[in-house]
């Protein structure tokens, strides 16, 4: 009896085909010891992977696993509602799709007076993961607020403030600018309640009048102009994925 036909992919060979390097120099990083599995630094040449369910890195980033779904950001503009329809006739996403052949679905949502960052993709199980509160996905806020906003106001957000449906903490908060009439502040929550960020402000005083979400868990807006969407690169993916553990 002839023995089995060996499990999985050569390790080089996924690599390479994820975009790394050639096949010889990825053949070069795992010597080096650049490449672990699962934890594990391999080096053995032979080593095969499921590239399905291991957890390669590469110097401490991890490859996403292949797949066929869509993964993409978009810059949501003010003034668009967070749905592929809306029933009340105003501007929704799917204005902005209109060239997507793939039906795409938005991971959260941003209020219809909120811009930024915004997650689309048809990959359902990730989706789910990243809006599940469990896994406590860090948002950044940059926002233009009524009043001059003191020093304190940081250890205020800090330390919590109660709400009606609960008390809501800041993870991180700075003054970008500050004027007599508005400053600009910046500002980092895990929580995803509805409207939480304009409601924990407007209760310390100082209302909203800009909010535009610049930062997704990983993932920046960077430079990209309200209106367009990119596709996430291949490291944004792999910290994508890693935001929500292991599998």
């Amino acid at each position: 009896m002839s023995d089995p036909a060996p499990q999985g992919i050569r390790l080089q060979k996924v690599l390479a085909a994820a975009g790394v390097a050639s096949r010889r120099r990825c053949e070069e990083l795992m010597a080096d010891g650049h490449v672990e599995v699962n934890g594990e630094i391999v080096t053995q040449m032979g080593a095969r992977v499921d590239p399905a369910t291991d957890v390669i890195r590469v110097d401490g980033v991890r490859l996403p696993p292949p797949s066929d779904h869509a993964y993409l950001v978009l810059n949501k503009p003010r003034g668009v509602v967070s749905t592929m329809a809306d029933e009340n006739g105003r501007p929704d996403l799917s204005g902005l799709l209109a060239d997507r052949a793939d039906r795409l679905f938005h991971v959260g949502r941003l209020d219809t007076d909120t811009s930024g960052l915004l997650v689309l993709t048809n990959d359902g199980d990730l989706a789910h993961r990243l809006a599940h509160p469990s896994f406590e996905i860090t948002k950044t806020y940059v926002a233009l607020v009524e009043g001059s906003v003191p020093d304190r106001l940081g250890r205020v957000l800090a330390a919590g403030v109660d709400l009606d449906d609960g008390p809501a903490v800041v993870d991180r908060f700075v003054v970008k600018d500050r004027g007599q009439a508005r400053s600009l502040v910046e500002l980092d929550i895990h929580m995803g309640r509805n409207r939480i960020v304009r409601r924990l402000l407007d209760a310390v005083g100082h209302p909203v009048v800009e909010l535009t979400r610049t930062a997704f868990g990983p993932l920046r807006l960077g430079g990209l102009q309200v209106g367009r969407l990119r596709d996430l690169s291949r490291d944004e993916l792999g910290a994508l994925f890693d935001s929500v553990g292991p599998s």
